[in-house]
C-alpha cells in the first residue's frame, strides 16, 4: 500500500458502501412502502421499517443527536485515515466510514425536518434486528479494525522479542 495514497481505498470502498446502500433502501422504499414483506429464503425477508433511534432501535427520539455524533465519527475517521497501517484497517476504515455515511444520509434527508428522517432497514430474519446495508458494513467494519489491531499488536510485540530471548522463551538455548 505504500504506492497508493492512504485515502484511495477506503474512500473507494466507503463511496461504494454508500451507493449499494442507497440504491437499495430506494428500492425497498418503493416496493415495500404498502406493507407487503417479500420472502426471500428460510427466515429472510424483506420488510420496510424506519429506525428513528439508533442501533436495534434504542435510542427513539434522539436522531438529530445520533447524526451529530454519527457525523463527528466520519470526521475523526476520515483523519485517521493518515495513519492507518494496514490494508485490512483501510477496508475496515472505508466499510464504516461508508455505513455510517449511509445511514447519516437517511437521518438527514429522509424526515419531515433537517436531521429528523428515520434511518430504512429492510432485512429482516425475524430472530434479529431489522437492518440494512450500511448496518453490515459498519459491523463488518468494525470487526476488521479490532482484528487489525489484534494482529498490530502481536506482530509488534513479536518484534520486541529479540533472537536471543525467544531462543530462551522456547527452551532452545
Amino acid at each position: 500500500m505504500a504506492s497508493v495514497s492512504p485515502w484511495r481505498v477506503p474512500i473507494a470502498i466507503a463511496f461504494a458502501v454508500v451507493v449499494a446502500d442507497q440504491l437499495t433502501k430506494a428500492w425497498a422504499v418503493s416496493s415495500l412502502s404498502d406493507g407487503h414483506t417479500v420472502e426471500v429464503i428460510w427466515t429472510l425477508q424483506f420488510n420496510l421499517t424506519f429506525n428513528n433511534g439508533m442501533a436495534f432501535s434504542q435510542g427513539k427520539g434522539l436522531g438529530p443527536i445520533i447524526a451529530v455524533v454519527a457525523s463527528l465519527v466520519i470526521v475523526w475517521l476520515l483523519i485517521s485515515l493518515r495513519t492507518q497501517s494496514s490494508r485490512m484497517s483501510a477496508i475496515g476504515m472505508g466499510l464504516l466510514i461508508g455505513g455510517a455515511a449511509g445511514n447519516l444520509f437517511d437521518r438527514l434527508f429522509r424526515g419531515d425536518a433537517w436531521l429528523r428522517g428515520g434511518v430504512v432497514d429492510f432485512i429482516d430474519f425475524q430472530w434479529f434486528p431489522i437492518f440494512n446495508v450500511a448496518d453490515i458494513a459498519v459491523n463488518v467494519g468494525a470487526g476488521l479494525l479490532i482484528l487489525s489491531s489484534i494482529l498490530a499488536g502481536r506482530a509488534s510485540r513479536d518484534e520486541d522479542v529479540s533472537p536471543d530471548q525467544s531462543n530462551v522463551q522456547s527452551g532452545l538455548t
